[in-house]
């Protein structure tokens, strides 16, 4: 009997061992402790000759070449010490070199730019094992996708059903935090006092039949009759005023800008705020637009100086905010990006102390579950 595919890689593991390559570089490869890489290295074939750091760096390498080139391929090569003549750099020489690929400083490239990077390379290691081994894209064996032949019922792929909310805990900066992950629509929350909404930089909601973060608050929030009539359109009318008042209706923010709105009929369920970050800059005459993730992190820095600011004149305080992916709907980020650019602001808001209750939505358990695995890295340098 053929043996089972091996189980699928873990994200959150491969990227805490791409990590620790990054700080030892490729010339220490075989000194390391690498069980997930070594799994990986396992499914390649067979090639010409070895590699001066075995198995794993052929991982690495094969994994970096799908990056599809550009800023990001080139900087993990520097990261990992893959780019020629790179391989005995010191890890802040690599780093240092990697931020000039993408112009911003050491300090800068290491909060936000590098996290995504070596999230980007763990991620190709992961879709590659899991395409060498038969798994589907759920991480899931494809032979066991496939109920088998006979009496009894099909077993599911789990062995429960996912929960809808995720009580983690996450250390951060010789600390540990309580994060939630919600799994379902924005206008499920409960009991949360500001609720983060994306919006492009004229403050113009969708319209709410849409299915979006924002509009799906729009709608939330609005007040109706008995036969559901609209009565009050209130976070719309309410973004209008702020708007007004701030000299901004008809011209565009500064990306990062937040206004601040009631939750409208969200409040029967205890959400106090709605803050609209400003994050997608329209392209002129067409109906795309573009997001850029230093917009992010600056958006939900400016989210914690105003609920700062809240919390010394409101009484109770707000203590709670919940963040979705922004930009990783048609803000063209993949979810690892836009956590990424989250994540920033929140480590560094956490870091001086602050003890806010951090709370993320998604609507997907695949995202969920990248966000539990992500978490789970964090903390590892």
């Amino acid at each position: 009997m053929p043996s089972p595919p091996p189980h699928p890689l873990d994200h959150g593991v491969v990227l805490a061992e791409v990590r620790k390559v990054r700080r030892a570089g490729v010339v220490r490869l075989r000194e390391l402790a690498l069980p997930a890489l070594v799994e990986a290295a396992r499914e390649l074939p067979r090639g010409d000759g070895e590699l001066p750091g075995g198995p794993v760096e052929k991982v690495l390498r094969l994994a970096v070449s799908r990056m599809g080139g550009g800023t990001l391929q080139t900087a993990a090569e520097y990261s990992l010490g893959l780019a020629q003549g790179t391989r005995d750099w010191p890890a802040a020489d690599r780093r240092r070199r990697a931020a000039q690929v993408y112009g911003v400083s050491v300090e800068r490239f290491r909060k936000h730019h590098e996290f995504m990077v070596l999230g980007q390379v763990a991620e190709q290691i992961v879709q590659g094992a899991d395409h060498r081994a038969g798994h589907d894209g759920a991480g899931h064996d494809r032979a066991a996708a496939v109920p088998a032949a006979g009496p009894g019922p099909a077993r599911a792929p789990r062995d429960r059903v996912p929960a809808a909310h995720r009580a983690l805990r996450v250390r951060v900066h010789r600390r540990t935090v309580p994060v939630t992950v919600h799994v379902h629509s924005v206008d499920l929350l409960r009991d949360i006092d500001v609720v983060v909404s994306p919006s492009n930089t004229y403050f113009a909601l969708p319209a709410p039949y849409k299915s979006s973060v924002a509009a799906t608050l729009r709608r939330a929030g609005a007040r109706r009759d008995p036969t559901g009539g609209l009565v009050e359109d209130r976070v719309h009318d309410e973004l209008g005023a702020w708007a007004a008042r701030h000299g901004a209706p008809g011209r565009a923010a500064l990306p990062g800008t937040v206004a601040v709105t009631s939750a409208g009929a969200l409040a029967g369920q205890g959400i106090r705020r709605i803050y609209h970050v400003a994050v997608a800059v329209p392209r002129p005459e067409t109906n795309d637009y573009d997001v850029q993730p230093a917009d992010i992190t600056r958006g939900v820095a400016r989210v914690f100086a105003l609920l700062a600011e809240e919390a010394r004149r409101c009484d109770p305080p707000p203590r709670s905010v919940c963040l979705p992916l922004l930009g990783a709907g048609r803000g063209g980020l993949t979810p690892l990006e836009s956590f990424g650019a989250l994540w920033t602001a929140v480590e560094a808001e956490l870091a001086r102390g602050a003890d806010w209750d951090i709370h993320f939505v998604v609507r997907r358990h695949a995202r969920a579950d990248l966000l539990e695995r992500l978490l789970a890295a964090v903390g590892e340098e």
